[in-house]
């Protein structure tokens, strides 16, 4: 399974876990040491708060669980995992984790993917989105070619992939990297933030397209 790795909860006595689930969406996994039954919460990118399932016990798992694991997995790499025990017995998991999608496990097996992760991975295991962002910046302002499409009055997704897509060649050597996989990668990297994860290089991509302007 794809998922970070497991935390340990104060809210109440239970390990829990951030998991790639299906249909491009992520969620929180809880699991109590007390039942074989883990709980389920998806996020919504909009607030930040955890959305349990419809059949979810909040007396069991209550919404401040969710909320903590959710706190403690925040910016922690996903990567290809095994299905995690606690006890004698694996937990009775929920349908729609049992498998991942073919290209989610082609992104995180991708020597980008885990390039990425080494290079800006922080003391704590946590992915350091402002030093992403800082090398990025960096790059897109020293950039002959950023430049020349900044004038050229490229548009910010296209300046922002041609970007993200160097950095990444940089990073491992592959120049046959694709648009795609790029993406992928990128979505891979937002699933484990709050925000989005290029945020400040848009910023800055916009501030030079303006100034171009002026």
């Amino acid at each position: 399974m794809i998922r970070t790795k497991i935390v340990e909860l104060t809210t109440i006595e239970a390990a829990a876990y951030r998991q790639k689930l299906k249909g491009g969406k992520s969620g929180v996994v809880v699991m109590r040491y007390d039942s074989a039954q883990p709980g389920l919460a998806t996020f919504s990118r909009n607030t930040g708060d955890p959305v349990p399932n419809a059949n979810i016990n909040l007396d069991l798992f209550p919404l401040e669980a969710f909320k903590e694991a959710l706190e403690l997995t925040y910016g922690m790499p996903y990567s290809r995992r095994g299905a995690v025990k606690l006890s004698g017995s694996p937990p009775e998991a929920e349908a729609e984790t049992e498998a991942d999608a073919p290209e989610d496990e082609a992104t995180i097996d991708s020597a980008e993917y885990a390039a990425i992760v080494k290079a800006y991975t922080n003391k704590k295991g946590e992915l350091s989105y402002d030093l992403i962002n800082k090398d990025f910046i960096q790059f897109a302002r020293s950039s002959k070619i950023v430049g020349e499409m900044v004038a050229n009055r490229a548009s910010e997704d296209e300046i922002r992939n041609h970007v993200v897509k160097v950095k990444l060649e940089d990073l491992t050597g592959n120049r046959d990297l694709t648009t795609t996989q790029t993406q992928q990668i990128v979505e891979m990297l937002d699933e484990v933030s709050p925000r989005y994860v290029f945020r400040e290089l848009n910023d800055e991509i916009r501030r030079m397209l303006s100034q171009a302007k002026g």
